[in-house]
């Protein structure tokens, strides 16, 4: 037996190794996003995960299904002032962003809990949810991609992307 115990931890080592490099492969790092919109920092904390050959929207992300927009745990957003998010009055703190994908129409639900990990939604802690605008993207995007962007004064977007899909709402900074 004493033989064996030298061959069997180097199986043990290589299953190991496999496993570890299984998972590398399909990881998804930390991101983020961030604008100056009416002199007001926003900030967006994600984890970006990547296409790797799937399909992800309708599939990966089904529809009808909350999802975490994104991938580990929940994705962040910190405002310094309030906003205004496509007719949501959002005061100013932090929250999560959740979406609620569909064939034709997402919703973007923002949450008063951070924190929590990816399956742990609470729609009992959402603060409110809006229709998003969906645009389909001239290439795809390998990696999911949060944007903010101001376009001008007081006022801004914010876009999720990925694969063939892009949604997006208009963001104002409420003084």
């Amino acid at each position: 037996m004493t033989r064996f115990a030298p061959l069997l931890l180097a199986g043990f080592a290589a299953l190991a190794l496999t496993s570890t490099a299984s998972a590398q492969r399909h990881t998804s790092p930390p991101a983020s996003a961030s604008a100056v919109i009416g002199g007001n920092h926003i900030v967006i904390e994600y984890y970006a995960p990547s296409m790797y050959g799937r399909k992800i929207i309708g599939s990966l992300v089904p529809y009808g299904e909350v999802w975490c927009t994104g991938a580990n745990w929940a994705t962040k957003i910190t405002t310094e002032t309030a906003l205004d998010i496509n007719g949501l009055k959002v005061p100013k703190g932090s929250y999560s962003i959740w979406t609620l994908p569909n064939e034709k129409q997402w919703l973007l639900i923002i949450n008063k809990q951070t924190g929590q990990f990816h399956l742990d939604y609470s729609d009992a802690q959402d603060f409110g949810r809006v229709k998003m605008n969906l645009k389909p993207l001239s290439s795809p995007v390998e990696t999911f991609k949060i944007e903010l962007a101001s376009t001008g004064a007081n006022a801004g977007t914010l876009s999720l992307n990925w694969e063939n899909t892009s949604a997006w709402v208009p963001i104002t900074v409420l003084h």
